[in-house]
């Protein structure tokens, strides 16, 4: 093993099927605060990469993340991956915000502007999520990082694609 200060990371997370199901009778507004307010498990996404859901209104989302060293990639930046994933559920959710019980979505697309690095000593981060456009089948959001200061560090468009939730849970393993 390279390197003599080994680090380790211990993630938990709850039960995905729950949050899964819950989806199914809610409407997407109501579901996010379910989650943001701890009545239902987080997504196993969040706890890995350590975002938190903050603001929710109807077309619009906030999250959060911490910046950490467990984040960087390998020249000691926090990884465009992690930037991506983090401005992904932003404009996902901002839509998803505005959908009604037995509706849900999936990113179709994503595009991420790149604007400045990241690093430990940005401290929190915020990305916003806006739906500018959520009809029955199509959706389009935009998401911007900023740290506390202001500072813009990136941006994303997204299109999503807008269907009916199935009645019933997908199989185990399918």
């Amino acid at each position: 093993m390279a390197g003599t200060n080994q680090r380790e990371r211990l993630v938990t997370w709850g039960d995905p099927a729950e949050t899964a199901a819950a989806a199914r009778g809610m409407a997407g507004i109501d579901f996010l605060r379910a989650m943001r307010d701890g009545t239902l498990p987080t997504p196993p996404i969040t706890a890995l990469i350590g975002t938190t859901l903050t603001e929710i209104e109807a077309g619009r989302v906030c999250f959060t993340l911490l910046p950490a060293e467990h984040h960087y990639n390998p020249i000691g930046t926090v990884h465009g991956g992690i930037i991506a994933t983090l401005l992904d559920s932003a404009t996902g959710c901002a839509v998803h915000s505005t959908l009604p019980l037995g509706r849900g979505y999936t990113t179709l697309e994503i595009k991420v502007n790149y604007l400045r690095a990241v690093t430990l000593a940005a401290g929190l981060v915020t990305a916003e999520g806006r739906a500018l456009q959520s009809g029955r089948r199509a959706a389009v959001a935009e998401a911007r990082l900023t740290g506390a200061d202001g500072t813009l560090y990136a941006i994303a468009t997204s299109t999503l694609l807008v269907f009916d939730l199935p009645k019933e849970p997908p199989a185990a393993g399918a």
